[in-house]
């Protein structure tokens, strides 16, 4: 989506050369001509979509610095560029002390505007994605760091919300790369906890042999190799908020101390004397199905309910592609100004071909195909040739028009398909899968015998024998 710049200047010849020459660097143009029309459009309803100012420092009335000195403690990260045909040294020392990002000296040059406008808005992500990470690191990070534009999404996050405002134990559902950890973080940042530890164990990832010890913590010598004390997750997490990843993953032994250290409160290190109290709020997370777990003996039924008081599930990206959008353009911005690239946007069709792809390994996979895209890229406009894995398989499968299920292999769409089984779930003769396969091909090439013959494999003349056996018309085919 193209970004939105506001054009001040009180000179209309002005404007319109300036409109015109941001207009065809693929931005979008709000104009005021004053002061006072200027603060009107930054405090109305169009404030929201404006991404950068570009300010006449000179005009009559309300001045640019006057524009500057009333919006800077309003709008701090609003990028202002700002415009004047004096370009003293007190001119621009007056300017960025009222919080100007940059300065041109009029006339100037398209070449110069770009530039200029680049950075400003590479600053402003950069700005807010340090801004985001520092509430990360502080263990502060809020749900309005989070995209969700679709319904299914904002319910899951009102849900949070109101889970985050006690202590009850928290269990999230949801496939890999949908974002349980960042959604944890967000409650971590909303409660009473905020600013506190914030402690995330991978219980998938732990040799089953250090489980015990990583979690719980260990006395030395209390094992070949333990040459010093070490305190676990837990104590780590004294005070704040522990998250136990993959929780399913957890051996049926450690359960069990788990189980205790939630009811109790305290931890026992493995070679300890005596057992370690710990204030923490706990929130699980687990892509599998835990009560199914607990139906195969491989969870404990009494843990399952400790860990699900309350449980937070978060769809999948396919069912929230109201979403993809913006995560599209977040990420764009993200990378684009970490990895110092020109990248300004994406192409509609690319857009769209993201958009209904079912993305299996969710947010994590499209964050890393927007990566690449973007390190990849030499142009400003992302395009479908900068997602090739992505196209090659959607373009498969339009394509073949083809879907696998538990039924078999079977087309769709306006095109029909070759169905494997029959009615009774019995594997069709290949006579009749043939049959189909030449209607299909009649009609995916528009009757052109010779491309059908090549792409089926056979000789012109046995398909015109085979369409004759089958009582087409061949000048109906041909």
């Amino acid at each position: 989506m193209a970004q939105t710049i506001l054009i001040v200047d009180d000179d209309p010849a002005q404007r319109r050369l300036l409109e015109s020459v941001i207009s065809a660097q693929g931005y979008r143009t709000l104009t005021a001509s004053d002061g006072k029309q200027a603060l009107d459009t930054l405090r109305g309803p169009k404030a929201a979509g404006i991404n950068l100012v570009l300010l006449d420092l000179v005009m009559p009335g309300v001045s640019g610095i006057n524009v500057l000195e009333e919006i800077r403690p309003e709008m701090p990260s609003l990028p202002v560029v700002v415009l004047t045909a004096n370009g003293s040294v007190a001119t621009v020392v007056q300017a960025m002390q009222a919080g100007a990002n940059d300065f041109i000296v009029k006339p100037a040059s398209p070449e110069r505007l770009q530039v200029s406008i680049q950075n400003a808005l590479k600053m402003k992500v950069l700005a807010g994605e340090i801004s985001r990470l520092s509430r990360k690191s502080d263990h502060r990070l809020l749900f309005t760091d989070l995209i969700a534009k679709s319904l299914v999404m904002r319910q899951s996050i009102m849900l949070a919300e109101r889970a985050a405002q006690s202590n009850i134990p928290i269990l999230i559902e949801g496939e890999s790369g949908v974002g349980k950890e960042v959604m944890a973080r967000a409650i971590q940042g909303a409660s009473d906890r905020s600013g506190r530890p914030f402690v995330a164990v991978n219980c998938g990832a732990i040799p089953e042999n250090l489980v015990e010890s990583i979690l719980f913590g260990h006395e030395k010598g209390a094992f070949t190799g333990a040459t010093t004390k070490k305190i676990g997750k837990f104590q780590e997490a004294d005070g704040g908020t522990l998250f136990l990843d993959e929780v399913g993953e957890l051996p049926p032994q450690v359960q069990v101390k788990l189980l205790r250290a939630i009811q109790e409160g305290e931890v026992d290190p493995v070679g300890g004397a005596k057992p370690v109290k710990v204030d923490i709020r706990l929130i699980s997370a687990t892509n599998k199905n835990l009560q199914q777990l607990v139906s195969e003996n491989t969870f404990r039924e009494d843990l399952y309910y400790r860990l699900n008081v309350f449980p937070l599930n978060l769809p999948p990206l396919r069912e929230r592609k109201e979403d993809i959008p913006e995560l599209i353009d977040y990420f764009i911005r993200k990378f684009a100004a970490e990895e110092g690239k020109t990248v300004r946007g994406i192409e509609s069709s690319a857009r769209d071909m993201l958009t209904d792809y079912r993305w299996p390994g969710n947010v994590r996979q499209l964050e890393n195909s927007v990566y690449r895209a973007v390190v990849l890229s030499d142009r400003e406009t992302l395009t479908l040739h900068d997602f090739p894995q992505i196209v090659g398989i959607a373009g498969h499968a339009e394509e073949q028009n083809m879907v696998i299920d538990g039924e078999g292999l079977h087309g769709g769409g306006a095109n029909g398909g070759v169905t494997a089984f029959d009615s009774d779930g019995h594997l069709r003769t290949l006579a009749d899968v043939e049959a189909d396969m030449i209607h299909l091909a009649i009609r995916k090439y528009s009757n052109h015998m010779s491309e059908i013959a090549r792409r089926l494999g056979i000789g012109r003349s046995t398909l015109y024998r085979k369409v004759r056996e089958l009582g087409l018309d061949v000048r109906e085919a041909g």
